[in-house]
């Protein structure tokens, strides 16, 4: 009893002190010395060790412009059926939603002009979407909100088919966006688009992937439409130009992406510790229209033109710390990028890829977060 006791009490001391941006080892250490049976718990707990809710704070450029916390310890709503997750997300008033099971999306999903606001899921809580129509398609559509978080969730498309249809998700004006350990997959136009205006927005510990093979003949005329992640819709929006800040940290661009790796047209785009292994790629990283863009500590493995430079991007720095495995194409940047505002813990190379293909996607119990 008395065993179990400091095992949970050495725990929850370790959530308390870790966050995202939480104390080093050393301090850790420091704490564990006066006992040396609480060594043999330190190497378990940190490695696991999971912030409280209340202590969650979002990375990169997230926690800019006053950070982003959502829905936070509000109640929570929680939701089975399409109709429920429809009239929470439509709800002001409900700051959280707890998504459980799979829901299948009737009709697209608008979640509008709202500021604090958290949706999560449960273990294998799933969206998904069958419609492959232009104007049918999509799952969810966020637009004009701020302090968002978006957890623990699969966005399961029917597939890529260019009809200029929609992506699994949009983030459309919005600024303090935070999407954690999620799984984006199969979308008909991509699978998480950024544009218009959205700032200050962080992509962390999420998979973007295809699973279905995509279908030739749409309208747009691409056969392949297996596009990840447009950030900026249009190289003639000109008032994104200083918006779209985005940093993408730990993610996996997996097997059957084919391009928008991301795809970049403005902002700032930070991206972070991430794996790139998708071996039907044509491009992976692609820099348009003032793109300033901070390659930083990825592994690409097994793709083609892992950086792949357009017209009119402001600067692409690859630094010397990225790894490059049986790749073609171009691999190096050009021009000296920015500087992020921002501190954020950063792995060992070496660790990468069993980091990210350990913990991408929606592995979280709920609401609650990894430390980075």
């Amino acid at each position: 009893m008395k065993t179990t006791f400091k095992v949970a009490f050495l725990t929850a001391a370790l959530c308390s002190a870790f966050t995202l941006t939480g104390c080093g080892q050393e301090d850790i250490k420091t704490d564990l010395t006066e006992n040396p049976n609480d060594f043999a718990l330190k190497s378990t707990l940190m490695t696991n060790a999971v912030a409280p809710l209340a202590d969650c704070l979002a990375p990169g450029w997230a926690s800019q412009n006053g950070g982003t916390t959502g829905g936070g310890t509000a109640a929570e709503t929680t939701v089975t059926t399409y109709a429920q997750l429809k009239a929470a997300i439509e709800n002001t008033a409900i700051k959280v939603i707890k998504v459980t099971g799979t829901i299948t999306i009737t009709a697209r999903l608008s979640f509008q002009d709202q500021t604090g606001k958290t949706i999560y899921g449960t273990s294998g809580a799933k969206l998904v979407s069958t419609d492959q129509t232009k104007d049918g398609s999509g799952i969810i559509n966020i637009k004009r909100c701020n302090n968002i978080i978006i957890r623990n969730l699969i966005f399961e498309g029917p597939g890529a088919y260019d009809t200029d249809g929609w992506d699994n998700a949009i983030v459309d004006d919005c600024r303090n966006v935070w999407i954690d350990h999620c799984e984006f997959r199969d979308g008909v136009d991509g699978n998480f688009d950024i544009k218009n205006k959205s700032d200050f927005i962080t992509v962390s510990y999420t998979k973007f992937h295809y699973l279905k093979p995509p279908k030739a003949g749409g309208s747009g005329g691409t056969a392949d439409h297996r596009f990840s992640n447009l950030i900026g819709s249009s190289d003639t929006s000109t008032t994104d130009a200083g918006k779209l800040n985005v940093t993408f940290v730990r993610c996996w661009w997996a097997p059957g992406c084919r391009e928008r790796m991301p795809r970049v047209r403005f902002g700032k785009i930070h991206i972070v510790n991430s794996y790139f292994n998708s071996s039907v790629s044509n491009k992976c990283i692609a820099a348009g229209v003032q793109a300033n863009i901070r390659v930083d500590g990825n592994v690409f493995e097994n793709v083609k033109e892992p950086i792949n430079l357009m017209t009119g991007y402001t600067a692409v720095t690859v630094t010397s710390n990225n790894t490059f495995t049986n790749v073609t194409g171009n691999t190096a940047g050009s021009g000296t990028a920015f500087t992020p505002p921002y501190a954020i813990p950063t792995l060992s190379l070496s660790s990468v890829k069993s980091d990210v293909t350990a913990k991408a996607g929606a592995t979280l119990g709920g609401n609650i977060c990894n430390t980075l």
